[in-house]
């Protein structure tokens, strides 16, 4: 396995590689270290000319730019590990959590792991791995925090948008949601379809509404569907 890490502070890379090493199933494991936009611009690309495939890439946002290539971050470091190698899972990492900033990482790149460094220590990295591995979503606490915020202040998410969510991943169709929540049925496929775009941002299935809806912590206790709106 080849694993990809990408962090302004030597230090900080080395107790990763320390931390992932001690993972038994990191034992293989051949580890690329970049410490700038720059390093990790001719690192990714190194790897793809001699058809060295990249497993995993752990990338901090807040790197030092290379100018030259328009690279200033870290996300704009995973859209290129994204392009030369998609079958690659990233996990961003930061000391920042703010809703706005997180949305915008989450809708550009839509990483498989989100990482506040505010919630992490040595013993979660075997948590972070067997998700990864499993390709599993894993965001930390803060993450899930900032994307709820988010979304009750710029969805207007209510309690209606949570029984809607709520009723679809506990098998009913839209058509019959009707019957549990005070809406009428175009008005609930209007908010159904306002979800989707805002939370997949191109649209997509109901499954894969769900399936955000999961990532980010916002589905409720299960809904009684025995009590009928008459």
């Amino acid at each position: 396995m080849n694993i990809l890490i990408v962090d302004d502070h030597p230090l900080i890379v080395d107790s990763y590689v320390a931390l992932l090493s001690a993972i038994e199933s990191n034992k293989n494991t051949t580890f690329h270290l970049a410490y700038n936009c720059k390093d990790a611009y001719d690192k990714v690309n190194e790897l793809k000319a001699s058809e060295t495939p990249l497993d995993i890439a752990f990338i901090d946002v807040s790197l030092p730019p290379y100018e030259e290539m328009n690279l200033r971050t870290g996300d704009e470091i995973g859209s290129l590990v994204q392009k030369q190698f998609p079958n690659c899972s990233i996990i961003i990492i930061s000391m920042h959590s703010e809703p706005v900033w997180v949305n915008r990482i989450v809708k550009t790149l839509n990483p498989i792991g989100f990482i506040s460094k505010n919630d992490i220590n040595f013993r979660s990295f075997p948590s972070i791995m067997e998700a990864i591995l499993k390709k599993e979503t894993f965001y930390t606490t803060s993450i899930m925090e900032a994307q709820k915020e988010f979304v009750v202040k710029n969805i207007h998410w209510d309690e209606h948008d949570s029984k809607i969510v709520q009723l679809i991943a506990e098998g009913l169709k839209t058509k019959d949601l009707v019957n549990y929540i005070p809406l009428s049925l175009s008005t609930i496929e209007k908010r159904k379809a306002n979800l989707k775009r805002q939370l997949i941002f191109e649209g997509g299935s109901d499954a894969e509404l769900i399936e955000r809806v999961k990532k980010m912590g916002l589905l409720s206790s299960p809904i009684n569907t025995k009590t009928v709106i008459k």
